[in-house]
């Protein structure tokens, strides 16, 4: 008999913890190692036996599911289930899980939880057992064997010379971990008069579009999900397409904004790294660029030529980071001229517009 898969419930809810495990418990080939009311001490038992499959709540105790499955995903690749009742179709929750690497979602209700649990067995074991396929070969490929490189593949670093101030401005943000509600938080107080936005977030395809779309139904300004040629112009944000390199480019005394296929830079495409350095090279000291929430260093060296190319440069306190990875390796590269709180990041976009 072929080996069993071995998985891991980690949830804060014993009545959940166990319903999961009985159900799981039906189908012979699989297994449940151990349980965890939290991430911290799942990672205790993880050091003892891994699990082929983790099956996990988003609001823990501790560590949220989201950064236990960065942490997880970073550390070693493997398939996660994210059962939650924060995962709903569209969700914010569902967006981050999905672009943090679950493979499957299964969505709690808020209430009648034990009988939704027991009718949703079948669910559960299908899930595990599709998880347990899941190529994490490929991630694991994406994550630690591929060379990490750098904007140089997409595009050459512009001349250090200040280019001439105009009164055309850009805002760039780069954001990944924590981002989706970053974004909201700060996207949702703009005025429709706002400067033009062009935004990369970590996120993979097919989801930036649905996330664009969400944003822009909270937003006063217009949100979507970037076309190749898309203008960047006052009351517009645009989100770089999962899966592809967006970069700004100057096309007579417009800003537009070139989407490209590429590799992989620092590991992520769309990269900020890529579009900070189309930033600096083409608007320079007409810029604002804004580094947010995110694990890693992508948009760290892209800012500093931002900032060496004479642009208003942030970076978002590590009090409201999700993961202060991206925003403090910036700040080590000298590459911020301040940093704030995630609440004061809309007024210090809607004074750059009315003071540049």
């Amino acid at each position: 008999m072929a080996d069993k898969i071995k998985v891991m419930i980690v949830d804060d809810s014993a009545l959940v913890r166990q319903v999961v495990a009985q159900a799981l418990a039906s189908d012979p080939g699989i297994e449940v190692i151990a349980t965890a009311a939290d991430p911290l001490f799942a990672l205790q038992k993880m050091k003892v036996a891994w699990p082929d499959v983790l099956v996990i709540d988003i609001e823990m105790p501790r560590m949220d599911g989201i950064t236990f499955l960065k942490k997880i995903m970073a550390e070693r690749p493997t398939p996660v289930v994210v059962c939650s009742s924060l995962a709903e179709n569209g969700a914010l929750a569902t967006f981050e899980a999905l672009a943090a690497g679950a493979v499957s979602i299964i969505t709690k209700p808020k209430v009648g939880l034990k009988s939704f649990l027991e009718d949703a067995s079948n669910d559960i074991v299908q899930a595990v057992r599709s998880a347990a396929r899941a190529n994490m070969r490929a991630v694991r490929a994406t994550a630690i064997d591929r060379p990490k490189l750098t904007a140089d593949v997409m595009l050459s670093a512009g001349s250090n010379r200040t280019l001439e101030r105009t009164t055309d401005q850009v805002v760039a943000i780069g954001t990944s971990t924590g981002g989706t509600q970053a974004l909201e938080a700060v996207l949702t107080k703009l005025p429709a008069t706002s400067l033009g936005i062009v935004i990369v977030q970590h996120m993979p395809e097919k989801f930036t579009a649905m996330f664009a779309e969400r944003l822009n139904s909270l937003c006063q300004i217009e949100v979507r999900e970037a076309k190749n040629g898309d203008r960047v112009i006052p009351g517009l944000a645009l989100i770089a397409p999962g899966g592809r390199h967006m970069m700004l480019k100057r096309n007579g005394a417009q800003y537009v904004v070139d989407v490209a296929d590429g590799p992989l830079v620092n590991r992520h495409k769309p990269s900020v790294d890529v579009l900070f350095r189309s930033v600096a090279k083409f608007a320079g000291a007409n810029a604002l660029g804004i580094i947010m929430t995110g694990m890693g260093d992508d948009g760290a060296r892209g800012m500093k030529e931002m900032h060496d190319a004479g642009a208003r440069t942030i970076a978002q306190d590590e009090a409201s980071c999700v993961v202060f990875g991206m925003p403090k390796e910036a700040i080590k590269l000298g590459a911020t001229d301040q940093t704030i709180p995630i609440d004061n990041i809309p007024a210090a976009i809607i004074s750059y517009g009315v003071g540049h």
